[in-house]
C-alpha cells in the first residue's frame, strides 16, 4: 500500500468533508479514494472515519493520525523541494486565524506588511470570536487570548491585554465615577456576553476576588455593538484593552476602577508542534511575532499613562 498516497486522500477527504468531493477534487474514481481508506483502516486495524448518511467525521484514532499524517506529508514536500532546490523562498497559503476585533485592529496591519516582504505567500485571515480548532479548520498559526489549556500546540507569547471598565465622558460627568466595584450597583452598564456575565463583574481587591452585582440595560453579542453603546451613554462596559483603544485615544471612554482589575490575560501566538514546520509558518511567526510584542506594548504604555479612576 503506498501508505503516503493514502494519507494524501486521507487529508482531502477531511478537507473536503466528503468521499465524493475528495475524489471529484483528486480528479480519481469515488471507488478508489472509498478502497484507500478501507486499505488504511484494514492497515491500521482501527476506524478513521465516522460515517453517516449526512456527514463524516473522525474518530479520536482519527484526529491523531491526520494530524500527525499532515505533519509528515509536510515535511516530506519540505524535503523534496529542499533536495530539488525549487525555490529557497517560503511560499504557498497561510491561514491565520484572531479575534474580530484583535484580528482589525493589530493582525491586519502586520499582515499586509508580511505580504509585501513574501509576495510568493498568500495569506487566508480567519476572524472569528470562538476558538478555532486548528486541525479541524486546517489552521496554520492562531493568536489566542488568555491561558492555554491544549499542551499539544506550541505557544509564542507576544504580550498581554487587560480587562477593563469604561463609560464616556458625558456617562461619567452625569452620573459619577465609581471609586470602587460596589459602587457600580447603582450603575447601568453594557455587557458583552462573550466576556462578561450580564449579571455580575469580577474584581480584584486587596482581600480577594470580589463578584458584584450589576444591571446590564443592553446586552450585545459583538464587542463593537458594547463600545458603541457605551460611547452612547448608557452605562459602563467592560472589554478586553485592545477593544476599546480607539475609543480611549479619541476621548470618546475612559476607564475606571484600573486598581480593581483582574490580572492581564496573556497574548500568544499557537501552531501544532512539527518538527519541521513548513517555511511559510517560520517566517510568518518571525515577522509578525516581534511586530506584535511592540505594538502591544506601546498599547499597554498608553493605557499606563492615560488611565483614571
Amino acid at each position: 500500500m503506498d501508505r503516503l498516497g493514502a494519507m494524501a486522500i486521507l487529508l482531502k477527504v477531511v478537507e473536503t468533508g466528503s468521499l465524493s468531493a475528495a475524489a471529484k477534487l483528486l480528479g480519481v474514481p469515488l471507488a478508489t479514494v472509498s478502497r484507500r481508506i478501507a486499505e488504511l483502516e484494514a492497515h491500521l486495524d482501527t476506524r478513521i472515519l465516522n460515517r453517516t448518511s449526512r456527514r463524516l467525521s473522525l474518530t479520536e484514532a482519527g484526529r491523531l493520525y491526520v494530524e500527525a499524517s499532515r505533519r509528515i506529508l509536510e515535511q516530506v514536500e519540505e524535503a523534496e523541494r529542499s533536495a530539488m532546490g525549487v525555490y529557497k523562498d517560503p511560499k504557498g497559503q497561510l491561514t491565520v486565524t484572531a479575534p474580530v476585533v484583535f484580528g482589525r485592529t493589530h493582525m491586519i496591519p502586520i499582515i499586509a506588511k508580511f505580504l509585501e516582504q513574501y509576495p510568493e505567500i498568500d495569506v487566508k485571515l480567519v476572524l472569528a470570536d470562538r476558538l478555532l480548532d486548528l486541525l479541524e479548520a486546517d489552521v496554520d498559526v492562531a493568536l489566542r487570548i488568555g491561558e492555554l489549556d491544549d499542551s499539544s500546540l506550541i505557544a509564542l507569547r507576544v504580550g498581554s491585554v487587560r480587562r477593563v471598565t469604561c463609560a464616556s465622558p458625558t456617562y461619567l460627568a452625569t452620573h459619577g465615577r465609581p471609586q470602587e466595584p460596589q459602587d457600580l450597583k447603582r450603575h447601568t452598564c453594557v455587557t458583552f456576553d462573550n466576556l462578561a456575565s450580564p449579571g455580575a463583574w469580577r474584581f480584584s481587591s486587596p482581600s480577594g476576588d470580589v463578584q458584584v452585582p450589576v444591571r446590564s440595560r443592553l446586552t450585545v453579542t459583538t464587542a463593537e455593538a458594547a463600545v458603541d453603546g457605551a460611547v452612547a451613554g448608557l452605562g459602563f462596559t467592560r472589554l478586553l484593552s485592545y477593544q476599546i483603544a480607539h475609543e480611549k485615544r479619541a476621548g470618546r471612554l475612559e476607564v475606571v476602577l484600573a486598581q480593581y482589575e483582574l490580572p492581564a490575560w496573556p497574548v500568544s501566538l499557537v501552531h501544532a508542534g512539527q518538527q519541521l514546520p513548513p517555511k511559510k509558518l517560520r517566517a510568518f511567526l518571525d515577522f509578525a511575532a516581534p511586530r506584535l510584542r511592540d505594538r502591544l506594548q506601546d498599547e499597554t504604555m498608553a493605557f499606563q499613562s492615560r488611565d483614571a479612576g
